[in-house]
């Protein structure tokens, strides 16, 4: 597999996004669920282009601070990068910032294992 390159991804939150439209919590602010699955698509967009013909990646661990408030109309760029390789399991080190002020709003790591798609489905569904 080859080195992998950093990667980030920009998001605007909407009303969508937050914490009272996903359930956690009733504020208007980004919620933290969404937040992580943004962080998560970051960790995809690093790994993916590297991914041998049917395999995939599933995220197996996640340690995040949410650190900050972001309201909506926030736009918010996530970013991860290689932290430590093994083999099919992959550390990342993942965080968020307000892009108007630069402000962290989140960090931490997210662990991704590359499985063979076919056979994690045939698991499920024999």
């Amino acid at each position: 597999m080859s080195p992998l390159a950093p990667a980030s991804l920009t998001f605007t939150v909407t009303d969508a996004d937050t914490a009272a439209a996903v359930g956690s919590g009733s504020l208007p602010v980004l919620g933290t669920p969404r937040l992580l699955a943004w962080l998560e698509a970051a960790t995809c967009a690093c790994l993916d282009p590297v991914l041998p013909e049917g395999s995939t990646s599933v995220g197996t661990r996640v340690q995040v601070e949410h650190l900050a408030a972001s309201p909506v109309g926030a736009e918010v760029e996530v970013s991860a990068s290689s932290a430590y390789e093994d083999g099919r399991l992959h550390r990342f080190t993942v965080s968020a910032r307000d892009t108007a002020d630069g402000k962290v709003l989140a960090a931490g790591e997210i662990t991704r294992v590359v499985v063979d798609a076919g056979r994690f489905l045939g698991r499920l569904w024999p």
